[in-house]
């Protein structure tokens, strides 16, 4: 029903320029003064007439603040009326009391930006968001109580979340409608059925929202269609999510919504729009015909639709998550490209211009041009020449009989190393206890063995030693599981005890890797193989996006000039990294690489286009 090509040539010399929403006499939009938003039977209202949600989801952290501008008008340029965004707990307040609200976590910026390009905002501040983002979005320190119950009405938990909630009010409560702000929605908790029932905990953070200043009228509930008596609240509106993908899937899902809420609103609060990637899976490669079908039927009946994800971006640094399916750990990739309707470094798709064609004619949207994005660059081979040994550069231990959890010494990321010496020659199995997430052991500084929370690897068999052997287990962090019950008791490192030949190992010196002062090591130009830190520079004349390859790299992370964009890992699908404009220079730029596994000498390279799955890094190299 929707060819690709024809669509690209029908809209790319489209020129569009005003914004109607037939049927419903309302700002195109947001106007500064203040205005009334609500639910009224199965429809919102905006000023007292019909107004039909048309959103897509943003998440601010995964776009470099340079680009949220050009995100949103893309957004508007597609026929959005609204943006969705999570508030991602962890990134604000990095440790108790301390909160961060500059740069890139800057959420109110984002919301007034969205209200200058003429979008309303939909805002799901959680404190739990999933979103394939660490430990949804959790801050880790959390975890430092053993005995904490999250996602309850534990008050070690509810405590922390509350005042969260109350500090968050302060940014964005202003924001809402009706001060004159973009922000209609605000959205309690988030997909609480598919966890529990406890209507009771949901209370509490529909309460946390109401004292922390968010209008009670403009609360709501999401959950899947089924999850909608256990995660909703009676007195709420709720929203249902669900993907595209499937011959009436959209059909089946409100039948199902209207079982449980015959007369409510008709939300799809998440239309998945596409799907993530796990580390050593497959790309997503998801239908659009069905989602452009299923989207077609749900905006013919007048329904409001909020697109997850309009574009996903990227999970810089350390911050994907993970899942548990069927006990297997699934850790996911950087990048966040989502298979969405724009890519991983904003560029429209055949899905995007499929989305916009459904749009215009279901709903009657006339949007706007969409705008020009600048070509991306490539840059030639960059040899990584200087390097630095991890164990020539640890920090001072912390010495503990038993072994200790990340957040036990307070960190939330990166690696971990533990050592201590055995007291007798032995060769044996030696046992890690909830190995979370991936470690690399050594005996007298020699590599004997990986273990891999995917392939529920736990154990190895150490080959015989001579007495007062020196024992290290380096573990990294892979990304704590974001969603179901698995997720309170997601500790990093060895969250238990090690044991050898059945037998606990105590006396243990504790290496804290938070991986946040590379520049600072000691690099040399002398070999370094193995766990080492790897550098190197480029110079540019000019700035674009581009896609740094690191496929001759095993598994490990990158910065560029001091911003870590993300990890490395040989099993694949993803094997570049986007290095958006705003963070190269003119003139020098520096790399630098951290492999478990390296080897002096590897280069890396700036691709012209990304590799995340089926396709080789050799076929998209620009000339040495």
């Amino acid at each position: 029903m929707f060819a690709y090509l024809k669509m690209v040539s029908l809209f790319v010399g489209c020129c569009l320029t005003t914004a109607f929403y037939a049927g419903a006499q309302v700002p195109a939009t947001p106007h500064e003064e203040g205005h009334t938003f609500e639910v009224q039977g199965d429809h919102f209202v905006l000023d007292g007439k019909p107004f039909r949600v048309i959103s897509g989801e943003i998440h601010y952290p995964r776009i470099p603040q340079a680009y949220w501008r050009a995100r949103l008008r893309m957004a508007k340029a597609m026929g959005l009326n609204t943006i969705t965004t999570y508030v991602f707990w962890n990134e604000h307040e990095p440790k108790p009391g301390v909160y961060d609200f500059s740069g890139n976590n800057d959420v109110a910026e984002f919301v007034r930006e969205a209200q200058q390009e003429g979008l309303y905002v939909i805002l799901r501040p959680g404190p739990y968001v999933c979103a394939e983002w660490e430990w949804g979005g959790y801050p880790s320190w959390l975890l430092k109580d053993h005995s904490i119950v999250v996602r309850s009405s534990d008050p070690k938990f509810i405590g922390p979340a509350t005042q969260w909630i109350t500090r968050l009010g302060q940014e964005l409560a202003p924001l809402q409608i009706g001060n004159g702000g973009p922000i209609i929605l605000t959205q309690v908790e988030n997909e609480y059925g598919s966890y529990g029932k406890d209507h009771a905990y949901m209370e509490q953070m529909r309460k946390a929202l109401v004292d922390a200043g968010f209008t009670k009228s403009q609360l709501y509930t999401a959950d899947g269609p089924e999850e909608v008596p256990d995660g909703s609240l009676p007195e709420l509106p709720v929203g249902i999510n669900f993907g595209g993908d499937g011959v009436g899937s959209a059909q089946n899902s409100f039948a199902t919504l209207k079982k449980f809420r015959p007369d409510g609103l008709l939300f799809n609060s998440e239309y998945w729009a596409g799907w993530f990637d796990h580390w050593g899976g497959k790309h997503a490669d998801t239908s659009t015909k069905d989602q452009a079908t299923n989207l077609d039927w749900i905006l013919r009946q007048g329904y409001s639709v909020s697109i997850y994800m309009f574009h996903g971006g990227t999970s810089f640094g350390w911050m994907n998550g993970a899942n548990i399916d069927g006990g297997v750990y699934e850790p996911d990739v950087t990048s966040y490209d989502y298979d969405s309707v724009l890519d991983e470094s904003g560029r429209p798709t055949a899905k995007y211009f499929a989305f916009r064609d459904v749009i215009a004619g279901a709903a009657g949207v006339t949007p706007p041009p969409v705008p020009e994005v600048a070509a991306t660059i490539g840059v030639p081979s960059v040899t990584l020449a200087q390097s630095a040994s991890l164990w020539k550069n640890l920090p001072a231990p912390i010495h503990s009989e038993e072994v200790l959890s990340m957040e036990d010494v307070d960190q939330a990321y990166g690696y971990i190393l533990y050592r201590t010496h055995l007291k007798a020659a032995t060769g044996a199995d030696l046992v890690l206890d909830q190995l979370h997430s991936y470690a690399q052991v050594y005996l007298d500084e020699k590599l004997v063995g990986t273990l891999d929370r995917r392939l529920k690897q736990d154990r190895l068999s150490l080959p015989a030693t001579k007495k007062n052997a020196q024992l290290d287990i380096l573990v990294e962090n892979t990304g704590r599981v974001n969603f179901g019950r698995m997720i309170g008791g997601e500790r990093a490192g060895i969250t238990k005890q090690v044991t050898l030949a059945g037998r606990p190992l105590f006396g243990w010196e504790i290496f804290s890797l938070r991986m946040t002062a590379v520049d600072n090591l000691h690099y040399s130009t002398k070999p370094c193989d193995g766990a080492c830190f790897y550098r190197g520079s480029f110079e540019l004349a000019g700035v674009a996006d581009t896609f740094l390859d690191t496929s001759e790299f095993t598994k490990g992370e990158l910065w560029l000039n001091g911003q870590a964009l993300g990890r490395i890992w040989n099993i694949g699908p993803q094997k570049t990294l986007y290095a958006p404009s705003p963070w190269l220079r003119k003139g020098r730029n520096e790399i630098v690489v951290f492999d478990l596994q390296g080897k002096m000498g590897a280069v890396v390279r700036g691709l012209e286009k990304p590799v995340l799955g089926g396709g080789s890094p050799e076929l998209l190299r620009v000339p040495e």
